[in-house]
């Protein structure tokens, strides 16, 4: 700050020992240094002060990124989210229809049935339905050209082969 040499220090302290006298000189240099010290303290306070406002300030520079930066996180999170949801309840949806589908066409194969037995006269048995054309009777067992769905695998599994089952020599035979 000042560029004071040691010659001039000690052309100042001539001047103030000639100036204030041998007697007042001490109580002079005490004081002198009591403000000077507190000077040295009231300008160290300002600089750490000063400090603190510009950490302060960078510090809600930090959090305003930390905020944008959380809420740019939670706006890929729904993004995601919806994104996963919608083939969800698009499937759902789809379930209900099938299901709804499935409903009205038991209930049509309901009505259906009901209205091919033929109510019987008082006193007489009800008559089964009329036979199918060709003049073969229906059978318990589904005709030779019908899939049995009930053991058709899940689509998206694969079709496991059966594993065989071996006998051990130990057992006997009843």
């Amino acid at each position: 700050m000042f560029d004071v040499s040691f010659s001039e220090l000690l052309l100042i302290g001539v001047i103030a020992l000639i100036v204030i006298g041998p007697e007042r000189l001490p109580k002079v240099a005490r004081t002198l240094g009591h403000l000077i010290g507190r000077a040295q303290r009231y300008v160290s306070d300002v600089k750490t002060d000063i400090q603190r406002e510009m950490d302060l300030d960078e510090l809600t520079d930090l959090k305003g990124q930390m905020e944008d930066a959380a809420k740019s996180v939670k706006s890929s999170m729904q993004d995601a989210s919806a994104s996963l949801r919608k083939p969800l309840d698009e499937a759902q949806q789809a379930l209900k229809d099938a299901s709804a589908s499935v409903d009205t066409l038991v209930k049509d194969t309901k009505a259906q049935a009901s209205l091919d037995v033929r109510p019987a006269e008082p006193g007489q048995p009800a008559e089964p339905p009329p036979a199918a054309p060709g003049g073969a009777a229906e059978s318990a067992e589904p005709p030779a050209d019908t899939v049995d769905t009930s053991t058709l695998p899940l689509p998206g599994f694969a079709q496991r082969e059966p594993v065989p089952v071996e006998k051990s020599d130990t057992e006997t035979p009843t």
